[in-house]
């Protein structure tokens, strides 16, 4: 079923950091900070993804005024080995700390506990995640210097980092510059759904059921697709959304003309070598972060399914040869004018 926050719920402020290959791709002026080193000045990648949390973060309790203080709780996950992205980042900030793990739908996990928290008992909550090329290659893939070829199928695990502030205090908007408020109007959590896939090449493959089954529940519970501008997924890439694309039509859900993907509108998909499109946690939340709310505060977008897409396994999981359960996480935003 669909959940609405007890009280008005808004995202107040967000943040998004990115890499050298993101940053030329077609959103590269909308992010807040890059490097292109890919490494913002750290020795290892996985210092380097936990300072991009730390940067994203920062930029968004920034925009809002927003002392680490003001906020009643954060969470956050990324995919390195239990979360130590988020866990070497974040804690400099001293918030009370939720870890997360939902893969590549830890964006959408993050605002959907966020907003529901905020919407029953606090004020104030943010959610973080991040996603590095070099951290995931090294834990799902190959060394780098292995050379292994990529197939078709496979995705480019986005190097950025997105953080989003959620609240329930209208006065802290006075001065905010958007002509739209983002309020999050319902989410649903997803279920876990193995379809059976177990390439670890493949993921928009094995990702795409249970994106289908949460937008099938989630329109027979009300809503209609004609009701938004887009239903943005993050991130099933070029495989996953011609998946979902025909799993949907199988369906007669009514869905193909406002389905996009994150993983699709991070990268050229004509001119970068990146294959099937993005991937990794931060590839939703940098998009979002980035080009979707940007587009609800100035009135471009008036409201947006947004259905982050994670895919449920580890390396261990992979070299056992098990299938991969995918999750996907809705969440409903509107811009709401400012009165």
């Amino acid at each position: 079923m669909n959940l609405i926050p007890s009280r008005p719920v808004y995202i107040r402020s967000w943040g998004s950091v990115v890499g050298k290959k993101e940053y030329e791709g077609p959103l590269g002026r909308q992010f807040d900070s890059h490097d292109v080193t890919d490494t913002f000045g750290k020795d290892t990648f996985e210092k380097t993804e936990a300072e991009m949390q730390r940067l994203a973060l920062d930029a968004a309790l920034a925009k809002g005024k927003y002392r680490p203080a003001d906020i009643t709780a954060l969470f956050a996950g990324d995919l390195v080995n239990q979360c130590i992205a988020s866990h070497y980042g974040l804690l400099p900030f001293a918030i009370p700390f939720v870890g997360l793990f939902g893969a590549c739908s830890t964006a959408a996990e993050g605002l959907m506990l966020s907003s529901l928290l905020t919407g029953a008992y606090a004020n104030r909550c943010a959610s973080v995640t991040s996603s590095h090329f070099c951290t995931a290659e090294r834990q799902f893939r190959y060394p780098l210097e292995y050379g292994g070829q990529r197939p078709p199928t496979a995705q480019w695990t986005v190097t950025g980092a997105g953080a989003f502030v959620c609240t329930s205090v209208r006065e802290d908007f006075r001065e905010y510059t958007g002509t739209y408020l983002p309020r999050i109007m319902d989410v649903m959590p997803g279920r876990m759904v193995d379809g059976g896939i177990n390439d670890a090449n493949n993921m928009g493959a094995a990702m795409a059921p249970a994106a289908l089954d949460t937008l099938d529940r989630y329109f027979a519970n009300g809503h209609k697709p004609e009701e938004f501008d887009l239903i943005v997924t993050g991130d099933l890439g070029r495989e996953g959304s011609a998946i979902l694309g025909d799993l949907s039509e199988a369906k007669h859900l009514g869905i193909t003309e406002k389905l996009t993907d994150c993983g699709k509108r991070i990268y050229d998909m004509e001119t970068s070598d990146i294959h099937a499109g993005g991937s990794g946690c931060g590839c939703s939340a940098v998009v979002l972060a980035a080009e979707l709310l940007g587009g609800i505060a100035d009135g471009t977008l008036r409201d947006i399914l947004f259905v982050g897409t994670g895919a449920l396994m580890n390396s261990m999981s992979l070299y056992q040869g098990q299938t991969i359960p995918g999750i996907a996480h809705a969440v409903h935003i509107r811009g709401e004018a400012k009165v």
